[in-house]
């Protein structure tokens, strides 16, 4: 008798049992189904470390030797590498090399992909095999099923009446069809040629079918990228027509690829695209090809008006293109390279064919080197700004002429690591190079944004702080400061006649002084005082600081001249951001000087209930010298900015938050004596699940020097209302009140849940001069998880 029964159950290592090799191709087996749509199955075959044991628990294992056969039977379960078969009987027969697990299989495999059948038939060498009743379920919530699987000669396993989808079954009801899924009659699966082919499929939408392809073929999940289409993307603007776009995808390499794209429109006709991108272990790099010949360029006139994508009167835009690269490489953990450049036929192209990557309407051409070491920093580039208009050259509204270059533009920065006499010394240099081909100046304003010509500056800056703090509190900071620059400057004779031009203006009332160089120095001593005092109560905290500082310098150097072209310091704002900054300025080619005095009270609170307040209060105060914001430059950056009187502007803001989704903000500029508003900024919001509302009022007093003669006055709403688990609807408006017209407007609806999403928007864009023609934009995306997304391309959808 060759029968040998164990009946007690008990746990059993199976480094000695036959089988323990069909075993674990029993594991391999639940794997091929699962990521036939969605993932490389390399990463989901069982990791089995080296010299794992496998073990096994059963009611009963019996060993047949003269049948050649080992059973397992009742409640089996064997582990072996982190991956569990569960079975009602589990048999191995050495004669044919066949493992059978059957009665309510499951396998689970260590990275959590599950796997549910009545029966497996394997071969030990998992060359043929026959799978029952299949269902699968892979760790990011994909699911696939099949009536039965079969596996032949090891490269053939076909899979019969198989369904996938990406959405969950319904709890409640698990036999109610899913949003979507994928029937085929036949999946077949080639190990050898990598390929997965679906015959006679349908994709169901809702459990009805839309869609019917009686074959088709999709890379084996091995293969991480196959050539072959992409999903289309479809697009509509009023001057270009209806769009269909078709991308082909070239796998050429591990490391490169290829894509070419074609979109024909109703209008224009076809635009060609091609990008090519390769990849390398310290960085990649793309580029980008496209063109069109217009059918139709007079359909991309504004309002009548020719522009630069219809072409002037009498010489129609017809061939139209650009090439755009991006790179980056880390040339070692510190340092890295890269760039990121546009060019094209107009100045338009990019942005009206919606090229995606480079249609922004202020767009940034460069290539940089930057280094960064704990808190020291290098940045070196060279750049060249666009502006993706289209108004023509000729016009007096355009602008991408006047842009500059800068050739080039660095900073470093450098703090030692060890303290300098007990405090923090910083060290700063500055360098730009400006270059403009064409003047950019409105003396009837007036101001000279930019000079036609080269600009050369160098600045180099140092600064030492040290906190000392009293035994009352008292956090006191004395400051050294010291900065030194010259600047060259190269510029035709318009620029000098438009600098003489704006020095005789009235308004103005400064000489003109107008030279090939300037050099500047400024020393600074400084000494802040801060006294936080934290009060705490029963229902919560509070901190009030009040603060002062006192900076004495001499005065800013050419301040009652003008000359020195002022390229980066023109987006000066004072509000309370800036109240104690020790110059405010934004930029190198302006230095603060004289001797001024901040002072101001900070607060911040917390609430046992969950709210949270912060408030800031100041003034500023010119003590003594030349007021540097009250001297004008070639952009008379310090009009009208609260800080050219000798008692500036008072400054604040108050916020707010609470804990169920409320917050609000309030930050303002009023007139040192009538507490008149000179700029002030409102924010609102109230977030929930259910509900989002944004409000946002922005004030700016008239600033006539600035081309500014009224008034500006601007309120922002928008919405999100969720309706239901996956309904929201949103919109958002902006009204000017200067002109009494909604500048802009969207309102669009969407559906969201684990595997679909789908969202309509309509938007709209009007110009306050009622110059330019209306634009009105309509977009929708249709997103299927792990298939793709259909629609209006991400740059269509909803720009601006």
């Amino acid at each position: 008798m060759g029968v040998a029964v164990i009946s007690a159950r008990k746990s059993v290592t199976l480094t000695r049992l036959y089988g323990a090799t069909a075993l674990a191709c029993l594991f391999a087996y639940a794997l091929p189904a699962a990521p036939a749509f969605a993932q490389d199955v390399q990463s989901l075959k069982p990791d089995i470390p080296a010299g794992s044991q496998m073990l096994m628990e059963a009611d009963t294992l019996v060993y047949d030797n003269d049948a050649n056969t080992v059973t397992a039977v009742g409640g089996v379960q064997i582990d072996y590498g982190g991956n569990r078969l569960v079975a009602q009987r589990v048999a191995y027969d050495r004669k044919s090399s066949r493992l059978v697990a059957s009665g309510n299989v499951q396998v689970v495999n260590s990275d959590g992909t599950k796997m549910y059948s009545e029966e497996i038939d394997v071969t030990d060498d998992f060359a043929d095999g026959f799978i029952n009743a299949l269902r699968v379920e892979t760790v990011d919530k994909t699911y696939f099923a099949a009536e039965s699987g079969e596996r032949k000669s090891g490269t053939l396993t076909t899979f019969n009446n198989g369904v996938y989808t990406a959405c969950a079954p319904c709890e409640e009801k698990p036999d109610k069809a899913p949003i979507w899924r994928i029937k085929a009659q036949k999946i077949i699966w080639n190990g050898k040629t990598k390929v997965v082919r679906f015959e006679k499929s349908k994709f169901e939408f809702f459990g009805f079918p839309i869609a019917y392809l009686p074959a088709f073929e999709i890379a084996d999940p091995t293969v991480k990228r196959k050539s072959g289409f992409l999903i289309p993307s479809i697009s509509q603007k009023s001057e270009l027509g209806f769009g269909l776009s078709i991308p082909y995808y070239f796998a050429l390499s591990p490391t490169y690829d290829l894509t070419i794209t074609g979109t024909g429109y109703t209008k224009q006709g076809f635009l060609g695209q091609a990008e090519w991108n390769q990849r390398f272990n310290n960085g990649q790099y793309s580029l980008k090809i496209a063109g069109i010949r217009q059918n139709d360029p007079d359909a991309l006139r504004d309002n009548g008006r020719y522009t630069v994508d219809s072409g002037p009167n009498g010489d129609p835009n017809k061939f139209r293109g650009m090439v755009g690269t991006n790179g980056h490489f880390d040339i070692n953990p510190r340092w890295a390279f890269g760039w990121d450049i546009l060019a094209q036929t107009d100045k338009n192209f990019a942005r009206t064919y919606s090229i995606d990557g480079y249609n922004q309407y202020v767009r940034r051409n460069e290539i940089y080197l930057t280094g960064l070491s704990g808190r020291n920093y290098f940045d070196l580039r060279a750049m060249k700004f666009d502006i993706q208009e289209d108004y023509l050259d000729t016009s007096s509204s355009a602008r991408d002429a006047k842009e500059a270059w800068a050739l080039p533009s660095l900073d470093y920065s450098y703090t030692p690591d060890e303290p300098v006499f007990g405090g923090e010394l910083n060290f700063d240099v500055n360098a730009r190079s400006i270059y403009r081909s064409e003047l950019d100046a409105r003396l009837a304003t007036p101001f000279v944004r930019g000079i036609d010509g080269n600009s050369t500056r160098l600045t180099a800056e140092a600064e030492w702080k040290r906190n000392f703090v009293t035994d009352g509190g008292l956090v006191v900071t004395p400051l050294l400061a010291f900065q030194m620059d010259g600047t060259s400057v190269n510029q035709t004779s318009a620029s000098a006649a438009a600098i003489e031009a704006m020095a005789a203006n009235p308004n103005i009332g400064v000489e003109a002084d107008v030279r090939s160089a300037y050099y500047r120095a400024m020393a600074t001593a400084g000494l802040e005082l801060r006294w936080p005092v934290l009060f705490s109560f029963s229902s919560g905290s509070h901190i009030l600081e009040p603060m002062a500082q006192v900076f004495a310098r001499p005065d800013e150097p050419y301040a009652d001249t003008l000359g020195i072209p002022n390229e980066d310091a023109q987006s000066f704002v004072f509000d309370a951001t800036t109240l104690f900054e020790r110059d405010k300025f934004s930029g190198y080619d302006r230095i603060e000087g004289g001797t001024r005095a901040n002072v101001g009270m900070r607060y911040s609170g917390s609430f046992n209930n969950g709210w949270t307040t912060n408030a800031l209060f100041g003034q500023s105060y010119q003590l003594a010298g030349r007021n540097s914001f009250d001297s004008p430059d070639l952009v008379n950056v310090g009009a009208y900015s609260g800080l050219e009187t000798t008692d500036s502007d008072f400054v604040g803001l108050v916020g707010f938050a609470t804990p169920f989704g409320l917050s609000s903000s309030v930050s303002a500029r009023l007139d040192e004596q009538t507490a008149e508003v000179r700029r002030a900024e409102l924010k609102a919001g109230y977030n929930t699940s259910a509900l989002s509302l944004t409000a946002q009022y922005a004030f700016i007093q008239a600033q006539p020097l600035y081309g500014f003669a009224n008034d500006r006055r601007e309120v922002t709403l928008g919405a999100s209302v969720r309706f239901h688990e996956n309904w929201r609807t949103f919109g958002s408006g902006t009204y000017d009140f200067e002109s009494g017209v909604v500048t802009r407007d969207a309102v669009g609806f969407a559906y969201d849940d684990e595997c679909f999403t789908y969202a309509m928007t309509m938007s709209q864009k009007r110009d306050p001069l009622k110059v330019q023609e209306d634009e009105r934009t309509f977009g929708f995306n249709i997103s299927f998880r792990t298939l793709g997304d259909f629609g209006s391309t991400t740059s269509q959808f909803g720009q601006q």
